[in-house]
């Protein structure tokens, strides 16, 4: 059965998507909207409750890798092309469980959502006033990925420092990072035709200021 994309952009009407380059402020302004406008929360890999349980690697393959490889040194060492392929092609087969769990979560309130939903699919999906796409540069989105304090990203590190030649571990990662945020991918976001808001490297606390900008462009305060 094939759902027709007008079904879907009414039944995600409530939907409030940010997308972007990594270390752009996309998961503290998802937080901030929430808690500023009472609206529901779905941080990064939200849907992956549902998607951990349920995918199948002859129909989800990308989001089954994880199930099947050998162990974290193997997922640090892959090669920046196949690095990249994937983190792509998660974001491909994620789309139908992020659809699915903002359509059963937004009928009664607003939903705020960090997500991975592919370009082309949200200009399908939703409106303008709907989307806001926050970049990065690329040297803040690859050389400051491990200062974050999150346990996930603090994991991969100590997997990174405990492989065999970490360093030339390390270097072969940023590559992957390198590509993920490269100026093809940079430049698809950008020029999305949505409202777009590249973070300054300038060391100003921009949050309040940035929030707002994205409350009016959503409509959600006076």
């Amino acid at each position: 059965m094939k759902i027709e994309n007008n079904v879907l952009k009414h039944y995600l009407r409530n939907v409030y998507f940010i997308t972007g380059t990594a270390y752009a402020g996309k998961s503290t302004m998802v937080k901030m909207l929430a808690d500023r406008y009472d609206m529901i929360f779905c941080g990064e890999n939200y849907h992956s409750a549902v998607s951990d349980l349920i995918a199948e690697p002859e129909i989800q393959p990308d989001l089954c890798y994880m199930r099947q490889m050998k162990d974290w040194k193997e997922f640090v060492t892959r090669s920046p092309e196949e690095y990249e392929r994937w983190i792509y092609g998660v974001s491909r087969e994620a789309a139908g469980f992020e659809i699915a769990e903002l359509i059963s979560l937004s009928r009664e309130k607003k939903v705020i959502v960090d997500t991975n939903i592919p370009i082309p699919l949200l200009r399908e999906l939703s409106d303008y006033h709907r989307v806001v796409v926050m970049l990065s540069p690329q040297s803040m989105s690859v050389e400051r990925f491990f200062d974050r304090s999150d346990p996930e990203k603090q994991f991969l590190l100590s997997v990174i420092e405990g492989c065999e030649e970490p360093q030339k571990v390390m270097e072969n990662y940023r590559a992957g990072l390198s590509r993920i945020n490269s100026r093809e991918h940079f430049d698809e976001y950008a020029d999305s035709g949505f409202y777009t808001i590249l973070r300054e490297d300038n060391g100003k606390d921009t949050r309040n200021e940035v929030c707002d900008k994205i409350a009016k462009h959503f409509g959600l305060c006076e």
